[in-house]
């Protein structure tokens, strides 16, 4: 070998570790006020729920006084939330959902 050899030593690759998206809970609170059938009709809507489906969801909120809708990325928990919360102001009803990171 010459000096003018050079040695190539083979460079190590590393990957950028990617986090996943914190998720975040969309949730229904119960009011008083809020027609069931407006409920549903919001959750098909807006989260695309069956009627069947719509029916438990609104029915847990109901008895519970809060229900889980779906957990999801942060700025789709929270777009999806301010359309629902919206629809029933616009129909003068107190409808909030609101959202919260999971654990």
């Amino acid at each position: 070998m010459s000096e003018n050899d050079t040695t190539l030593k083979p460079k190590t690759k590393t990957k950028p570790k990617l986090e996943r998206p914190k998720l975040y809970k969309v949730i229904l609170i119960n009011d008083d006020y809020t027609p069931r059938a407006f409920v549903i009709m919001v959750l098909k809507a807006v989260f695309r729920m069956s009627e069947e489906t719509g029916y438990r969801m609104m029915m847990t909120a109901h008895k519970l006084g809060v229900c889980v809708i779906v957990v999801c990325a942060k700025d789709i928990a929270e777009s999806k939330a301010k359309e629902a919360t919206d629809l029933g102001r616009e129909a003068g009803f107190p409808l909030m959902f609101t959202t919260e990171p999971e654990e």
